[in-house]
Protein backbone atom coordinates (compact mmCIF):
# COMPACT_ATOMS: atom_id res chain seq x y z
CA UNK A 1 0.00 0.00 0.00
CA UNK A 2 2.86 2.28 0.88
CA UNK A 3 4.60 1.58 -2.43
CA UNK A 4 1.38 2.29 -4.31
CA UNK A 5 0.99 5.64 -2.58
CA UNK A 6 4.56 6.59 -3.44
CA UNK A 7 4.03 5.59 -7.08
CA UNK A 8 0.81 7.59 -7.30
CA UNK A 9 2.47 10.63 -5.75
CA UNK A 10 5.34 10.33 -8.25
CA UNK A 11 2.82 10.32 -11.11
CA UNK A 12 1.22 13.48 -9.74
CA UNK A 13 4.62 15.18 -9.52
CA UNK A 14 5.40 14.18 -13.11
CA UNK A 15 2.14 15.79 -14.27
CA UNK A 16 2.92 19.17 -12.68
CA UNK A 17 4.75 20.56 -15.79
CA UNK A 18 1.84 19.43 -17.99
CA UNK A 19 -0.68 21.11 -15.70
CA UNK A 20 1.35 24.30 -15.38
CA UNK A 21 1.87 24.74 -19.12
CA UNK A 22 -1.50 23.68 -20.53
CA UNK A 23 -3.93 24.44 -17.69
CA UNK A 24 -2.81 27.92 -16.69
CA UNK A 25 -2.24 31.29 -18.36
CA UNK A 26 1.31 30.29 -19.34
CA UNK A 27 0.43 29.38 -22.94
CA UNK A 28 -1.18 32.72 -23.77
CA UNK A 29 1.52 34.82 -22.09
CA UNK A 30 4.48 33.04 -23.66
CA UNK A 31 2.97 33.25 -27.16
CA UNK A 32 2.15 36.95 -26.80
CA UNK A 33 5.68 37.78 -25.63
CA UNK A 34 7.15 35.74 -28.50
CA UNK A 35 4.98 37.64 -30.99
CA UNK A 36 6.13 40.91 -29.44
CA UNK A 37 9.78 40.00 -29.92
CA UNK A 38 9.14 39.13 -33.56
CA UNK A 39 7.18 42.35 -34.10
CA UNK A 40 10.12 44.36 -32.80
CA UNK A 41 12.43 42.53 -35.25
CA UNK A 42 14.90 41.79 -32.50
CA UNK A 43 16.34 38.80 -30.68
CA UNK A 44 15.87 40.36 -27.26
CA UNK A 45 14.53 39.59 -24.78
CA UNK A 46 15.99 36.11 -24.98
CA UNK A 47 13.91 32.96 -24.84
CA UNK A 48 15.02 32.41 -21.24
CA UNK A 49 13.75 35.84 -20.21
CA UNK A 50 10.44 35.29 -22.02
CA UNK A 51 9.96 31.95 -20.25
CA UNK A 52 10.95 33.45 -16.90
CA UNK A 53 8.60 36.42 -17.28
CA UNK A 54 5.81 34.10 -18.41
CA UNK A 55 6.32 31.94 -15.32
CA UNK A 56 6.23 34.95 -12.98
CA UNK A 57 3.10 36.39 -14.58
CA UNK A 58 1.46 32.97 -14.57
CA UNK A 59 2.14 32.60 -10.85
CA UNK A 60 0.68 36.07 -10.26
CA UNK A 61 -2.47 35.37 -12.29
CA UNK A 62 -2.98 31.88 -10.88
CA UNK A 63 -2.33 32.90 -7.26
CA UNK A 64 -6.04 32.98 -6.23
CA UNK A 65 -6.60 29.55 -7.79
CA UNK A 66 -3.46 28.08 -6.22
CA UNK A 67 -4.41 29.55 -2.85
CA UNK A 68 -7.83 27.90 -3.00
CA UNK A 69 -6.33 24.57 -4.07
CA UNK A 70 -3.85 24.78 -1.21
CA UNK A 71 -6.63 25.54 1.27
CA UNK A 72 -9.17 22.99 0.05
CA UNK A 73 -6.93 20.12 -1.02
CA UNK A 74 -3.24 20.29 -0.13
CA UNK A 75 -3.53 21.38 3.52
CA UNK A 76 -6.19 18.75 4.44
CA UNK A 77 -4.17 16.13 2.54
CA UNK A 78 -1.04 16.62 4.65
CA UNK A 79 -2.94 17.10 7.91
CA UNK A 80 -5.09 14.02 7.45
CA UNK A 81 -4.08 10.61 8.63
CA UNK A 82 -4.62 8.76 5.34
CA UNK A 83 -2.69 10.05 2.33
CA UNK A 84 -5.04 9.36 -0.58
CA UNK A 85 -3.98 11.15 -3.81
CA UNK A 86 -7.43 10.54 -5.30
CA UNK A 87 -9.04 12.67 -2.59
CA UNK A 88 -6.40 15.33 -3.22
CA UNK A 89 -7.33 15.39 -6.90
CA UNK A 90 -11.05 15.39 -6.16
CA UNK A 91 -10.80 18.47 -3.92
CA UNK A 92 -8.18 20.28 -5.98
CA UNK A 93 -9.89 19.94 -9.36
CA UNK A 94 -12.99 22.20 -8.81
CA UNK A 95 -11.04 25.51 -8.41
CA UNK A 96 -8.93 24.72 -11.46
CA UNK A 97 -11.99 23.62 -13.42
CA UNK A 98 -13.72 26.92 -12.62
CA UNK A 99 -10.69 28.83 -13.94
CA UNK A 100 -10.59 26.77 -17.14
CA UNK A 101 -14.31 27.18 -17.76
CA UNK A 102 -14.09 30.94 -17.16
CA UNK A 103 -11.59 31.32 -20.00
CA UNK A 104 -12.85 28.71 -22.45
CA UNK A 105 -15.07 29.61 -25.38
CA UNK A 106 -18.35 27.74 -25.49
CA UNK A 107 -17.76 26.86 -29.15
CA UNK A 108 -14.41 25.24 -28.37
CA UNK A 109 -15.81 23.26 -25.45
CA UNK A 110 -18.79 22.13 -27.51
CA UNK A 111 -16.43 20.95 -30.25
CA UNK A 112 -14.59 18.51 -27.99
CA UNK A 113 -17.78 17.39 -26.26
CA UNK A 114 -19.33 16.51 -29.61
CA UNK A 115 -16.20 14.73 -30.84
CA UNK A 116 -16.15 12.66 -27.65
CA UNK A 117 -19.91 11.96 -27.75
CA UNK A 118 -20.26 13.58 -24.35
CA UNK A 119 -23.47 15.16 -23.13
CA UNK A 120 -22.87 16.47 -19.60
CA UNK A 121 -25.94 17.64 -17.72
CA UNK A 122 -23.98 19.90 -15.36
CA UNK A 123 -20.60 21.58 -14.99
CA UNK A 124 -19.46 18.83 -12.64
CA UNK A 125 -19.95 16.24 -15.38
CA UNK A 126 -17.72 17.94 -17.97
CA UNK A 127 -14.77 15.57 -18.49
CA UNK A 128 -11.27 16.95 -18.12
CA UNK A 129 -10.21 15.46 -21.47
CA UNK A 130 -12.72 17.76 -23.19
CA UNK A 131 -12.23 20.84 -21.04
CA UNK A 132 -8.42 20.99 -21.15
CA UNK A 133 -7.99 20.92 -24.96
CA UNK A 134 -10.90 23.36 -25.32
CA UNK A 135 -9.16 25.73 -22.92
CA UNK A 136 -5.86 25.43 -24.80
CA UNK A 137 -7.62 26.08 -28.12
CA UNK A 138 -9.26 29.20 -26.69
CA UNK A 139 -5.95 30.41 -25.31
CA UNK A 140 -4.23 29.91 -28.67
CA UNK A 141 -6.94 31.89 -30.46
CA UNK A 142 -6.70 34.77 -27.98
CA UNK A 143 -2.91 34.79 -28.05
CA UNK A 144 -2.77 34.89 -31.86
CA UNK A 145 -5.38 37.64 -31.98
CA UNK A 146 -3.38 39.77 -29.55
CA UNK A 147 -0.22 38.95 -31.47
CA UNK A 148 -1.83 40.27 -34.65
CA UNK A 149 -2.77 43.50 -32.88
CA UNK A 150 0.81 43.85 -31.63
CA UNK A 151 2.17 43.56 -35.17
CA UNK A 152 -0.01 46.32 -36.64
CA UNK A 153 1.76 49.48 -35.33
CA UNK A 154 5.20 48.06 -36.09
CA UNK A 155 4.06 46.99 -39.55
CA UNK A 156 2.97 50.56 -40.23
CA UNK A 157 6.45 51.80 -39.30
CA UNK A 158 8.05 49.25 -41.64
CA UNK A 159 5.78 50.30 -44.51
CA UNK A 160 6.45 54.01 -43.97
CA UNK A 161 10.21 53.54 -43.78
CA UNK A 162 10.24 51.28 -46.85
CA UNK A 163 8.20 53.81 -48.85
CA UNK A 164 10.52 56.66 -47.86
CA UNK A 165 13.65 54.73 -48.79
CA UNK A 166 12.21 53.73 -52.16
CA UNK A 167 11.13 57.30 -52.91
CA UNK A 168 14.68 58.48 -52.20
CA UNK A 169 16.17 55.75 -54.37
CA UNK A 170 17.89 54.03 -51.44
CA UNK A 171 16.71 50.58 -52.44
CA UNK A 172 19.92 48.86 -51.31
CA UNK A 173 19.59 50.05 -47.71
CA UNK A 174 17.75 47.44 -45.60
CA UNK A 175 14.58 49.07 -44.20
CA UNK A 176 15.03 47.16 -40.95
CA UNK A 177 18.15 49.18 -40.13
CA UNK A 178 16.09 52.37 -40.18
CA UNK A 179 12.80 51.11 -38.79
CA UNK A 180 14.26 49.19 -35.86
CA UNK A 181 15.30 52.27 -33.79
CA UNK A 182 11.90 53.85 -34.40
CA UNK A 183 10.15 50.69 -33.23
CA UNK A 184 12.16 50.69 -30.01
CA UNK A 185 11.52 54.41 -29.53
CA UNK A 186 7.77 53.99 -30.06
CA UNK A 187 7.65 51.04 -27.68
CA UNK A 188 9.50 52.93 -24.96
CA UNK A 189 7.52 56.16 -25.38
CA UNK A 190 4.14 54.42 -24.98
CA UNK A 191 5.49 52.37 -22.04
CA UNK A 192 4.85 49.19 -23.98
CA UNK A 193 5.89 46.64 -21.37
CA UNK A 194 3.50 48.06 -18.78
CA UNK A 195 0.61 48.24 -21.25
CA UNK A 196 1.10 44.68 -22.49
CA UNK A 197 1.44 43.16 -19.03
CA UNK A 198 -1.54 45.18 -17.82
CA UNK A 199 -3.71 43.91 -20.69
CA UNK A 200 -2.57 40.32 -20.25
CA UNK A 201 -3.34 40.29 -16.54
CA UNK A 202 -6.64 42.12 -17.05
CA UNK A 203 -7.70 39.42 -19.50
CA UNK A 204 -7.89 36.94 -16.60
CA UNK A 205 -9.72 39.15 -14.13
Amino acid sequence: MHEGTILTSAVFLALIPFVFILMTSFTRISIILTFLRQALSTSVPSAQIIIGLSLILTAYIMHPVLTEIHKEAITPYFKGGEKNPEILLEKGWPPLRFFLLSHTREKDLQLFLEMGDENPQSVDEIPWYALVPAFVLSELRTAFLLGFLLFLPFLVIDMVVTSLLMSMGMVLLPPVMISFPFKILLFVVVDGWRLIIQQVVAGYQ
